[in-house]
């Protein structure tokens, strides 16, 4: 393997890495917004919020020349893994 090859390699390692510590992040504070809606008797799920974000970060993908369906997606799984979250609070 070249030196130039490992260098990217590292490079991505590294952007994994911080995509993965990010996710986590993410995550506590949307456990915390579960819990609130939980105990505030608020629905899971925030369909205008959602609408809102995925048009938000559709055009951020576009900005940042990146695919902004492949966004949608990424953050469509995200979004859905919370609200299950969320009704998993709802539930109890």
């Amino acid at each position: 393997m070249t030196d130039m090859l490992q260098r990217y390699r590292e490079s991505i390692d590294n952007i994994d890495a911080a995509l993965v510590f990010m996710l986590a992040e993410r995550f506590k504070v949307t456990q915390a917004v579960g819990e609130y809606k939980a105990t505030h008797a608020l629905p899971p799920a925030d369909p205008g919020r959602e609408e809102r974000q995925v048009a938000r970060l559709r055009q951020l993908a576009l900005d940042a020349k990146l695919d902004p369906d492949f966004t949608e997606k990424f953050l469509r799984f995200i979004i859905d893994e919370v609200i299950r979250h969320h009704e998993q609070l709802r539930d109890g």
